[in-house]
């Protein structure tokens, strides 16, 4: 089992910056990537961001050269640090964990979610 909370979300101005934090726990030994996704009203759910643990990174067109997902192994914990926010990103952001299970299936956790508002 993995656990995760995210934090830093907040009414943003255009132009500024952020930086989401989530921290992990439980079986962070079994875990095989972190990501960021984000779901505006009446939308689906979008990947932003995805950092693997052989330190692969995949970031959406969308935000491609804005945001920049990392982590520190130490603390157990994901970022998301976004620049220049535009209105569009306005949306409910959810770390997300693919960890493996004792049968060496591949299962997701998710948080419960930080919004960001962007809005001037």
């Amino acid at each position: 089992q993995v656990q995760l909370v995210e934090s830093g979300g907040g009414l943003m101005q255009p132009g500024g910056s952020l930086r989401l934090s989530c921290i992990a726990s439980g079986n962070i030994a079994s875990i095989v990537a972190m990501g960021w996704y984000r779901q505006a009203p009446g939308t689906q759910r979008e990947l932003v961001a995805v950092l693997t643990r052989d330190g692969l990174t995949n970031y959406a067109d969308s935000v491609k050269g804005r945001v920049t997902i990392s982590n520190n192994n130490a603390k157990n914990t994901v970022y998301l640090l976004m620049n220049s926010l535009k209105p569009e990103d306005t949306a409910v952001y959810y770390c997300k964990a693919e960890a493996y299970t004792d049968t060496l299936d591949v299962r997701a956790y998710w948080g419960q979610g930080t919004q960001v508002t962007v809005s001037s």
